[in-house]
C-alpha cells in the first residue's frame, strides 16, 4: 500500500476497521468472526483486514437503528434536510481523498473516483430541496363537510446492500432520500469494499454526532452474504434496497416477498447502442468507447452491444478499432490510464470463461482480450478490452458479462435494431445515436426501447441524479435518485376529516339505528 494511501486512510479517520459506528462498542470481538483481508487490484498490496459482523451483531445494530427511528421520525423533515445538506458538505471537503480511496480499492480511474463522490454531493443537494416538497393530494369528498387527503409517513428502517463497482455513490442514492423522508439505514456494503463505506460512515457520524442525533440513523455493518439473507428475512426491516447481480436479485426478493416486504432492486443490465445510418459517427464513437471501457465495464450500464447499420458497419468498426488502439491501461490512479483492473482474479476468470464462450458459439474478435501480464499489472487483475462479431441470439450474449467486452450487431431496419435491443432478458439502459428526429422518437415510443433509460445521442452509461435510475425485466424494476424516487421510502395513508354534525356513509349507504 502507498504512502499516499496511507495518509489518506489516515485523513478519512480509518484506524480501526472493526468499529461498528452503530454502537459504542466494536464488533468482531466474537471468535466466530471471520477477518476479511482486503487487497487493492491496482497493484495487490493488502489494504487492511477487517472483521465481519456475527448474527448476534447484526441484531444489535438493527435494535439501535429501531430506537433512532423512534426520534428520528419526528424531527421535521426540513430539519432533517439540514443535516443532510451538512453532510453534503462534509463529503464536498474530502472529496479528493475520498475519491481516490474509491479508486484504489475498486480499480476505476481517477476521474471515476471523484465523479462517484460528486454523485454523492449532488443527492445531497437534491435530497435537501426534496425535505421541503415531501407532498401529498387532497381530494373532494363525496359526503358533505368532509376533507379526504393523503400523506406519507416514513417506513422505518431501510436495508441498503450496495455493489462494488460503485461502493459509495449508490448507498448515498438510498441513504440521502431515506434520511429525509424520516427513515434510518443500515448499510451492509460489497465485501470487496468496505473501507469506502468505512470513511463515508466516518463522515456521516461526525455529523450527526455534532446534531446531537442519534447514532443508529445511519447504521454500517461489515459482512458476506449471510448479512445479507438476515436483512432479506428480518420483518424489523419494511425495506430491503439491493444493488448486484440478477441472481442475488432474485434471492432477495424472494425472502423479503415472502415476508410481504418490499424491495427495490437494481440489478443486471445488458445495454446496447444503437448505430443508425444518419448518426454523428465521431460523437457515438465517445459514447461507445466509454460505455464499454469506462470502469473496465463494470457498471451496470455499461454498453455491451452495439447494433449497427448495416450501411455504416464496416466504417464504424473500423473507428473502433482505431480507438483500442489508443486505450491505456494501467493504474487507475495515473489520469493517463483510461482504464484500471477489474475488480479481482475471481473476474478475471468469468471474462476469459466469456472470451471463450463466445468464441466457442461463432464470435469473430477483431479487438483480441486477454489478460495483461508484467510488472504494472502485477495484482493479476489487468485485462485488454476486446470486441467481437456475433449474433444477438448466442447465449454469452443474452448474458451479462461484468468486463470490458463488447459485442457488434448488424441491422437493415430500425424495426429490426429495436427488436434485437429488446430481445435480451434484462432491460436497464439503451440508446440510439441519430440525427433522425423520427428514428429518435420511434425509440422512445412504446413501440421503442423496453428499457428503463432510453438516451438519444448519448451513451448508455452514466445518469444524472435528477432523473430516476432503474430498469425493467431482470433488471428488477426499482427506481432510485431523482424523480419521485422518494416515495418507496414511505408509506402512503389516506386521511378522510368529518367536519360535519352527521355522520354519512359513502356510496350513499342508509345505516338508520
Amino acid at each position: 500500500m502507498s504512502l499516499i494511501i496511507s495518509d489518506i486512510l489516515d485523513h478519512l479517520h480509518i484506524n480501526d476497521t472493526n468499529e461498528a459506528f452503530s454502537t459504542s462498542s466494536n464488533w468482531g470481538s466474537s471468535p466466530e468472526a471471520e477477518v476479511k483481508e482486503i487487497f487493492s487490484p491496482t497493484d495487490g498490496k493488502k489494504i487492511a483486514s477487517v472483521k465481519f459482523a456475527t448474527a448476534d451483531e447484526y441484531n444489535s445494530v438493527v435494535e439501535t437503528a429501531a430506537k433512532a427511528f423512534k426520534t428520528w421520525r419526528s424531527i421535521p423533515a426540513p430539519k432533517r434536510g439540514e443535516i443532510v445538506r451538512q453532510i453534503g458538505e462534509q463529503l464536498r471537503a474530502n472529496k479528493k481523498e475520498l475519491g481516490t480511496l474509491v479508486s484504489y480499492e475498486m480499480g476505476k480511474s481517477l476521474q471515476e473516483g471523484y465523479g462517484e463522490v460528486q454523485e454523492m454531493i449532488d443527492i445531497c443537494d437534491f435530497a435537501v430541496g426534496l425535505s421541503r416538497q415531501l407532498y401529498g393530494l387532497s381530494m373532494h369528498s363525496e359526503r358533505p363537510s368532509h376533507r379526504m387527503y393523503e400523506q406519507y409517513h416514513p417506513l422505518g428502517i431501510v436495508g441498503v446492500i450496495s455493489a462494488f463497482n460503485f461502493p459509495v455513490a449508490v448507498w448515498s442514492w438510498n441513504a440521502a432520500l431515506a434520511w429525509v423522508c424520516g427513515d434510518v439505514c443500515i448499510w451492509k456494503p460489497s465485501e470487496k469494499t468496505p473501507l469506502t463505506a468505512i470513511a463515508c460512515q466516518h463522515i456521516a457520524q461526525q455529523v450527526f454526532k455534532a446534531n446531537n442525533i442519534d447514532e443508529g440513523v445511519s447504521c454500517l455493518i461489515i459482512g458476506g452474504r449471510e448479512i445479507g439473507e438476515l436483512m432479506a428475512n428480518d420483518t424489523r426491516v419494511p425495506l430491503v434496497s439491493a444493488t448486484g447481480s440478477t441472481r442475488m436479485g432474485k434471492a432477495v426478493s424472494a425472502a423479503v416477498g415472502a415476508r410481504l416486504g418490499k424491495s427495490l432492486l437494481e440489478l443486471g443490465g445488458n445495454n446496447a447502442i444503437i448505430i443508425s445510418e444518419q448518426a454523428d459517427l465521431d460523437m457515438s464513437l465517445i459514447g461507445a468507447v466509454f460505455g464499454a471501457v469506462g470502469t473496465a465495464g463494470q457498471r451496470c450500464t455499461s454498453t455491451r452491444r452495439l447494433i449497427i447499420h448495416e450501411s455504416v458497419y464496416d466504417a464504424f468498426k473500423q473507428k473502433l478499432v482505431n480507438a483500442y488502439k489508443q486505450i491505456k491501461i494501467g493504474n487507475p490512479l495515473d489520469e493517463n490510464n483510461h482504464m484500471g483492473p477489474l475488480i479481482d482474479q475471481d473476474a478475471v476468470s468469468l471474462y476469459l470463461a466469456s472470451i471463450e464462450k463466445c468464441k466457442a458459439e461463432g464470435g469473430n474478435f477483431v479487438v483480441e482480450g486477454g489478460k495483461l501480464e508484467g510488472d504494472a499489472y502485477a495484482s493479476g487483475c489487468y485485462v485488454k478490452p476486446c470486441i467481437a462479431e456475433v449474433e444477438n441470439h448466442y447465449e454469452i450474449v443474452q448474458h451479462e458479462t461484468f468486463a470490458p467486452i463488447l459485442y457488434l450487431i448488424k441491422y437493415k431496419t430500425l424495426e429490426e435494431a429495436i427488436e434485437l435491443q429488446n430481445s435480451v432478458p434484462q432491460g436497464l439502459s439503451s440508446a440510439i445515436m441519430t440525427q433522425n428526429l423520427r428514428e429518435a422518437e420511434t425509440f422512445l415510443s412504446a413501440a421503442g426501447s423496453d428499457c428503463g433509460i432510453a438516451n438519444v445521442n448519448i451513451g448508455t452509461s452514466g445518469a444524472e441524479i435528477g432523473g430516476a435510475f432503474g430498469g425493467e425485466k431482470e433488471t428488477g424494476g426499482g427506481r432510485e435518485s431523482g424523480s419521485d424516487a422518494w416515495k418507496v421510502y414511505m408509506r402512503r395513508q389516506t386521511n378522510t376529516i368529518n367536519y360535519s354534525k352527521t355522520l354519512p356513509l359513502a356510496q350513499g349507504i342508509k345505516f338508520d339505528l
